[in-house]
């Protein structure tokens, strides 16, 4: 009888310590799904965030005191900082831009007066590429920003510095650097029939749908040039400004 008793009490005390290593299990079980689930959580909006990073070279044209004045924006369009690429005289006066026609002359190759303002763009084509595009392209533009010394109305004028970054992206070119900064944009922009993306057709469709979410909301424009269209900034509404010593001194040709 009493070995019966000490059986019985040896199986339950097996069965309960099973139980609790079953339920002990179970327990563990859900707590390492939640460690999954949020560690995947924690990745997931870096990766959103880089699938959603627009990268653009914006081609532009603006008045000046004579011929105007062509340069590049470049950056990420989902970011306010711009930088801005473009050759002109390294001076404030009017007189190196006057030798300029005559001989080469000391050059910049970042922004000058007016550059940043939307007031004085004749012509604007942005063309959008993916982060490796991207560091490929901002390469070659800091490059020829700092293997430009000299700047010639005739030989190598802003026209024919932004030219150069635009074969560089494989964009057809108007071939000629001596065209109104104003009418070479707009050519470049025909001539490329709009393209909108550095990539071939397939890859820039495979960019446009990373970025069918913020398309889809009807509030909240797809890029910078949507937004730019949909509300006009007080700058693009201001009249020009008179011409003067400094304007003419911002670059031009």
């Amino acid at each position: 009888m009493r070995n019966t008793r000490t059986n019985t009490r040896g199986l339950a005390l097996s069965v309960s310590l099973f139980a609790v290593a079953i339920a002990a299990g179970l327990q563990i079980e859900p707590a390492n799904a939640q460690d999954t689930a949020a560690t995947h959580a924690a990745s997931k909006p870096q990766t959103q965030a880089t699938d959603k990073a627009v990268y653009y070279v914006d081609f532009r044209a603006r008045t000046a005191a004579s011929y105007g004045h062509a340069f590049v924006w470049y950056g990420r369009a989902d970011q306010k900082q711009i930088e801005v690429a473009g050759l002109h005289p390294a001076s404030e006066s009017v007189v190196p831009y006057v030798l300029g026609h005559v001989i080469p002359v000391p050059s910049e190759t970042g922004k000058s007066y007016g550059d940043l303002d939307e007031g004085y763009v004749t012509a604007s084509y942005r063309v959008y590429m993916t982060e490796p595009e991207a560091k490929r392209v901002f390469a070659y533009i800091k490059r020829k920003q700092a293997t430009s010394p000299l700047w010639n109305a005739a030989t190598y004028n802003c026209v024919a510095f932004i030219q150069d970054i635009a074969r560089y992206m494989s964009l057809e070119v108007p071939g000629n650097w001596l065209l109104y900064p104003e009418d070479w944009v707009k050519q470049l922009k025909q001539l490329n029939h709009g393209r909108r993306y550095m990539s071939s057709p397939a890859v820039a469709q495979a960019a446009s749908a990373k970025t069918s979410a913020s398309a889809q909301n009807p509030l909240a424009p797809a890029n910078a040039a949507q937004a730019a269209s949909a509300k006009p900034s007080a700058s693009a509404q201001k009249p020009l400004e008179p011409v003067n010593a400094q304007t003419a001194a911002a670059g031009g040709y």
